[in-house]
């Protein structure tokens, strides 16, 4: 099916800092031709940091797009496209919370926006987490929450975290490992 559709052309229309905008022209099946949006992302890794209680570490920061503090698991671009996720996750992991894991292992992953962006999140557990500090970037301020599965999946449900690589994150492990 895929070879019925034709991409004509791709125009850069703005480069940016995390994303790249350009606009396609493509012909359709039935001959027409369109111009549809596409957005180019690096790709991502995130972890879902597992305390040996059970409880999950997640970061509290401000997100500009909303205009509001969101709650997430630890995640953050590549620091480019052949930077493995595992690393990056593990990178995210120390930056953003202070701890270190022992082992990592992979759970998901997931496709953001598939109409019109094509970035990639590979999600993972880290387990045997040791404390350290964390190593924030000049514009990040980070607080970091330890909360269990269940308080987790409550504030999905609740509408307090709308984070779509947070609600798979949360959602998959707890299928995957139960509630602990």
């Amino acid at each position: 099916m895929a070879d019925e559709f034709k991409r004509l052309d791709r125009e850069l229309v703005y480069k940016g800092s995390i994303v790249d905008f350009y606009k396609d022209t493509v012909k359709v099946p039935n001959g027409n031709v369109v111009k549809w949006d596409f957005i180019k992302h690096q790709g991502a890794a995130a972890v879902v940091p597992v305390m040996e209680d059970g409880r999950i570490l997640m970061v509290r920061q401000y997100r500009n797009a909303l205009d509001r503090y969101t709650l997430e698991i630890p995640a953050g671009g590549l620091n480019g496209p052949e930077e493995p996720t595992m690393e990056a996750a593990a990178r995210e992991l120390e930056e953003e919370t202070g701890y270190h894991a022992g082992e990592i292992k992979w759970l998901i992953t997931i496709r953001t926006t598939v109409a019109f962006c094509n970035e990639k999140i590979d999600i993972y557990v880290a387990t045997d987490l040791t404390p350290g500090s964390q190593h924030l970037d000049e514009d990040e301020y980070i607080n970091v929450e330890a909360m269990t599965v269940d308080e987790l999946c409550d504030k999905i449900f609740a509408g307090e975290i709308e984070d779509s690589k947070t609600i798979s994150a949360i959602m998959s492990y707890r299928a995957k490992y139960g509630s602990k």
